[in-house]
């Protein structure tokens, strides 16, 4: 295999972990996210918590594999976004170290003032997470002020601008919907019954700001398109992601919550394809000097490295697939609260 094929894989097998933690993380962020809205009393945020108490923890490895393969297959690349977002970056840490601690923690003593002090971490360090990831997707899309050496130029308030905080709203939409359609999955009587009601608003405001967002890149992010346009057949990707939208109240129309979700975690994959397709073949672009952008080419690993690491993918991406299939066969079916639920 040529080093420039490896190269190509290995941006192709990072995509598909991304993609791997926003689908699965992204419902639990949005469980979190609509916690403090949708349950009405203590043993509905119970339950509501407990729909994804036994798998969270798992669904965050895609993130820590993205991590870890990032840093040994294009190096450069980790250390420039991991030094330009630190301070974003530890903050999102601590968030999900606090949703964490607030599953864990909440049900431990039997006190109303307790239980809401952890209600309100849940909610809070999910919102942020989402946001802090959308706003983090919105700088890499846009660019950065990267300067010699790859060293970031800005500071953490330049990077909160304004289309970056638009793709933050979006994210945080979305993933909220994602969520909720989780939830109506998940949950039974009166409880599925408001989730289901709160579906629409949510898909309204998710497909509104993903009208604005298209508009802002088309316009804010020139360079967003122009693989688009030097290669036609890429249209296949914003076409599909279009119909992949629609096609979420279809699904719900059906009465189908199974197939709802699959379709949301379409919309998922499809945007992250076109942000893919956006960025290529760079991974942070320069918005001092094209000289300095961060490119598959000057960012990977040795060819020897990428070869290996192929080899360890091949043996470990099945085990971390086999693993998330047997926990969601394992916790299938209606959420219900027993002696050890949160």
């Amino acid at each position: 295999m040529s080093y420039d094929l490896l190269t190509f894989v290995w941006f192709v097998l990072l995509g598909v972990l991304l993609v791997g933690y926003a689908i699965l993380d992204g419902f639990d962020l949005g469980v979190g996210i609509l916690h403090p809205f949708i349950a009405k009393d203590d043993r509905e945020r119970r339950l509501v918590m407990n729909s994804i108490g036994p798998l969270w923890d798992g669904n965050e490895v895609w993130l820590v594999t993205f991590g870890g393969a990032l840093f040994a297959a294009f190096p450069v690349a980790y250390a420039t976004v991991f030094s330009s977002f630190y301070t974003a970056f530890f903050l999102l840490l601590a968030c999900l170290i606090g949703r964490a601690v607030s599953l864990e923690f909440r049900s431990k003593v039997h006190s109303s003032t307790w239980r809401k002090i952890w209600d309100f971490g849940f909610f809070c360090s999910s919102l942020t997470a989402a946001f802090l990831l959308g706003v983090a997707g919105g700088n890499v899309m846009a660019g950065m002020e990267l300067g010699a050496r790859y060293t970031y130029q800005g500071n953490l308030l330049s990077q909160v601008n304004w289309y970056a905080l638009l793709v933050g709203c979006l994210t945080v939409s979305l993933f909220a919907l994602h969520g909720a359609i989780y939830l109506y999955l998940k949950t039974e009587h009166e409880l599925q019954a408001r989730v289901r009601r709160s579906i629409n608003g949510l898909f309204y405001a998710f497909a509104t700001l993903y009208v604005v967002v298209s508009i802002a890149t088309w316009w804010h992010v020139p360079h967003a398109t122009e693989n688009i346009a030097a290669y036609p057949v890429l249209w296949i990707v914003p076409v599909l992601n279009a119909l992949a939208v629609l096609n979420i109240p279809r699904a719900m129309h059906l009465e189908k919550p199974g197939y709802a979700f699959f379709t949301s975690s379409m919309v998922i994959l499809a945007l992250a394809s076109l942000f893919s397709v956006a960025i290529f073949p760079n991974f942070v672009l320069s918005t001092i000097d094209p000289a300095y952008n961060v490119t598959l080419e000057n960012a990977r690993s040795s060819a020897a490295t990428l070869q290996t690491m192929l080899i360890i993918a091949v043996i470990g991406m099945p085990c971390v697939l086999s693993y998330t299939v047997v926990i969601y066969w394992i916790f299938r079916g209606k959420v219900t609260l027993e002696k050890n639920s949160y």
